[in-house]
Order: C-alpha cells, then structure tokens, then sequence
C-alpha cells in the first residue's frame, strides 16, 4: 500500500494547467486528493462572461479526469473587504500596490488554508512556482526552479508554521516540462493561456477599471525643476519608472515618471532612463516578516535581495532592523524602487522573507559615480 494513500492534501485549483498538473502529480503519487476552486471576485468581463464560472468549469472538466472529488468555495467578502479596499486606498494615497502578496496572505494562505483544515486536509497544495526544503530551524521556503516563473517572491509572508502544512508540486518544473505532461495525460487545461495582470481585472483596460474606485482627476506633469511640461489624466494611474502612456514629446530623450505628489495631483517627469532620480542606493521597508520566525542576522548582514518580481538577484546589505523598521543598502544602484511594493531576501535558493518599501535613499549620481547595467541571474 502507498504510504501516502493516508494523507489527504487538498488543491487549490484555479482552473489553470499550474493546479491542474499540481493535482495530477499528487494524485500519482498516492495522496487522497480533493480539488477546491476558490472564488474571490463577483463580476463579468466585458464580454458579460462571467469568468469565475469558465475557470470553475475547466476545475470539474481536469478532476473528473483524474477522478478526484472537488468542491467550490466562496470568498467574495473575504477578498473585498481584506486585499480589494487596501488595493483602492493605496491607489488614492497615490501608492503602486501589489495585491497578489496580500491575497496570499490573505485568502490562500489563511482563510483557504482554514477551509482545507476543515475537509479534514493534512496539507494543502497550491501551483506555485516555489519550493518547500529542511533547514535546522524547521521548513524553508525555496525558488522555483523555473528561473522565469518562481514565484517566492508573492508568498514571502509565509511563515514556517504555515509551511509545514502547505506543499508546492510543480516548484521543481519549467513551465514547458509541465506543459507538455498536461497534454499526455490528457488534461484539458494543458494548452490554456496563462493568466496576466490582476485577477480582478483580468484583460480589461486598467485605467477604465481604477476609474470607478479612484478619482482620476487631470494635473500637471512638471520636472523636478517645476517647470510645467504637460498634463495628465490623474497622478494615481503612474508608477516610478513608467515611461509608456505618458503622452509627452518633444525633442531629446524619452520621459520617465521620477515622482509624485498627490496633494497637488503633480507628476514629476525627467528625461533619460538613466537620471539619477530614477536611482537609489538604500532603502528602508516596514511590516517585515521573516519565514523562519526570525530576522536575519547578525547585522551587518549581506545577502541579495529583489525590489520587484522578476528582477534578477542584487546585492546587499541589511544594515538594521529596528522597531519593525529595515534599513537596506545595494552594491549597485537599484531603479524605479517603488513605496509599498515589496523587497524580498534571498540566501541561495532561500527565501529568507521581505518587507514593503516605506522609503529610497538619494540617487547614485548624486555622488558622482557611474550607474552599472543590472546583471542577469547567474
């Protein structure tokens, strides 16, 4: 008898090949398995489909295939009232959120996890691109192997606890090895699009959609000089780095969004992508948390860290952690560090946990010095 057969671990299935292929390794593997679609937004596309309903359709379609149980739970409220109004205030307060760490967080490693207790799971399974390792003080949260779609850096709030009772399936594959076992099982997700941009906005126009929760009230564009250079439609819909959708020309190099003040609806623009207020040597972040309990350290501690998904691996140096507050400082300059969004460190392949940006340091021209290109992961 497998001695898995006795353990029964509950799917968080989207209705994407991830969970799909994410169900179908556990169910090989022995495990009494139950699939469990999760719904968090109450409305219809444009097109007047209601999607929540297509992506459950696509959950009974893959578990009746591999002949697993499979429930529908409902979080509207859940994820209204804990991830959407945080999403819309920060916007107001003139913020580039990310809701995908606060729906971990949240929704899939809190309420959902609670919801999988109660089917009697002893873990709960999720399509992540992470990994699960051993370390001395219990559980350690590691990259995926996919390079190109780890996603430690949405789940850096998982505590160790909260680990050892999640499992991650597909966080040793690339995404065309899993593909490709989707297809000669049969799944009937194995050749759909994969999701982009924010669950509850979906292939909507963004703009159109943060108009009917934040006032996008015209103002000016001006450069750090103050010199009026343009205008826009409202200073919540820029982001620091934004370069495209600005509507500005002229003669010289292209325009980048340095800066917002939201008392006064300015955005604050200047032209090249290598201006030194596009740069920053340090950081300080707040609300951090730790996967194994506790912070890094001794400090100074050196270790590599990412100030948004997908950014190669940098340098640095946790210089102090005091009253919940990190102070970080960079080997090479970091571009476009955006407030509330999240730093993330790494030791290795470890996940060490992260914080959200309270504020940047000066840039780097500032002293004088050269700004170096960002180097790929090794």
């Amino acid at each position: 008898m497998n001695s898995n057969a006795s353990t029964t671990v509950v799917v968080g299935m989207s209705g994407g090949v991830d969970s799909s292929v994410a169900a179908l390794l556990l169910r090989q593997a022995g495990y009494r398995v139950i699939g469990l679609f999760m719904k968090n937004w109450e409305e219809k596309d444009e097109q007047g489909v209601c999607t929540s309903a297509a992506e459950y359709a696509d959950v009974v379609r893959v578990c009746e295939k591999l002949d697993i149980p499979y429930y529908a739970v409902e979080f509207v409220q859940e994820y209204w009232d804990n991830v959407f109004t945080q999403f819309v205030a920060e916007y107001k307060a003139g913020y580039t959120p990310n809701p995908d760490v606060l729906c971990n967080r949240e929704i899939k490693f809190n309420v959902f996890l609670k919801k999988a207790i109660e089917l009697k799971a002893d873990y709960l399974a999720t399509g992540h691109y992470c990994q699960k390792g051993s370390g001395l003080g219990g559980d350690v949260l590691l990259k995926g192997a996919d390079g190109g779609k780890d996603q430690s850096y949405f789940v850096y709030t998982l505590n160790k606890d909260i680990l050892s009772k999640v499992m991650f399936p597909i966080g040793h594959m690339q995404k065309p090895q899993l593909r490709e076992l989707a297809r000669q099982h049969g799944l009937p997700t194995h050749d759909k699009k994969d999701s982009t941009g924010i669950c509850f906005i979906g292939e909507r126009d963004f703009k159109k959609f943060l108009g009917q929760y934040v006032a996008l009230n015209e103002g000016d564009f001006r450069n750090l000089d103050g010199r009026k250079v343009g205008r826009h439609t409202g200073a919540a819909y820029y982001t620091l780095g934004q370069r495209r959708g600005l509507g500005l020309g002229g003669e010289g190099d292209r325009w980048f969004v340095v800066g917002k003040d939201i008392a006064t609806n300015t955005v604050f623009v200047e032209r090249g992508e290598l201006h030194p207020a596009l740069y920053c040597d340090y950081l300080t972040a707040t609300e951090p948390s730790w996967v194994s309990g506790q912070a890094p350290g001794p400090l100074p501690f050196r270790c590599k860290a990412k100030v948004r998904y997908r950014q190669p691996d940098q340098e640095c140096t946790i210089t102090g952690i005091d009253a919940g507050v990190v102070r970080v400082e960079f080997s090479r300059p970091q571009r476009a560090v955006t407030p509330r969004q999240s730093v993330v460190f790494y030791e290795g392949e470890v996940c060490l946990g992260g914080a959200l940006i309270a504020d940047a340091g000066p840039s780097y021209h500032a002293m004088n010095k050269p700004i170096p290109p960002e180097e790929p992961n090794s």
